[in-house]
């Protein structure tokens, strides 16, 4: 199969886009410089992912290592990033990435939004986290007890673009439907599998999966225990 969306075609993109003031200063300046940026990470996404599952298996049982934190750590990521694994998390206070997976600065690429849904933008934010970045492990993490789905299976009447939120949430609920179990949960999860979907539909993202460059995965947080499972 032709490599339509390769790097080198993404760059060129970039650098275009720049011109016309399509890309931001911040994305666009990385865009253009791939030497420094285009991640070579030496890690398989299982790799990846296991390596998120260990961190968070010590942050559950108090072993933290604190990974990447220090001053030296910041100076030498404000270079350029490799971010080996990327996370589309809901925008919920107590679920920071960085902590819960016992991370540091330059070790994931994080997307938060409530509902942790894959609008167009988050989609293109682990595009470029992935294709660019060099991420390999996409974890789409839902969440106990989610205000956000919580409110779409009520039918919440909500004001300004909140209901673009539920709209969004609304296809996990419909398949959540008629299981038996914690209605909530259950939800949160259908909601989970309803976004790796979206994303799998990405021709960048699936592209990568094809290529055993990515994978795509869906978690589950304990608010309470701070235990992370695999959704399937």
């Amino acid at each position: 199969m032709e490599r339509i969306f390769s790097r080198r075609n993404i760059l060129k993109l970039g650098a275009g886009a720049l011109g016309t003031g399509v890309v931001t200063a911040g994305v666009g300046s990385q865009l253009v410089s791939p030497p420094k940026v285009i991640a070579e990470n030496n890690i398989s996404p299982d790799q990846a992912l296991q390596q998120l599952l260990e961190g968070n298996e010590r942050f559950v049982n108090r072993k933290r290592k604190n990974p990447h934190q220090s001053y030296t750590r910041l100076t030498e990521v404000a270079k350029g990033q490799k971010p080996f694994a990327s996370i589309l998390s809901c925008a919920d206070s107590r679920v920071p990435s960085e902590i819960i997976f016992d991370q540091g600065f330059g070790d994931l690429f994080v997307c938060r939004v409530a509902g942790n849904v894959a609008t167009p933008e988050e989609i293109g934010s682990l595009e470029f986290g992935s294709l660019i970045l060099g991420s390999k492990v996409i974890m789409v993490l839902g969440h106990e007890r989610c205000g956000a789905v919580d409110a779409t299976i009520k039918g919440a009447q909500v004001p300004g673009q909140i209901g673009s939120l539920v709209a969004a949430i609304q296809p996990g609920i419909e398949q959540s439907k008629n299981q038996p179990g914690d209605k909530l949960e259950n939800a949160c999860k259908a909601n989970v599998r309803a976004q790796i979907e979206k994303l799998k539909k990405s021709t960048v993202l699936s592209q990568l999966i094809q290529e055993n460059k990515l994978k795509i995965v869906g978690g589950y947080y304990d608010l309470d225990t701070s235990k992370i499972t695999i959704v399937s």
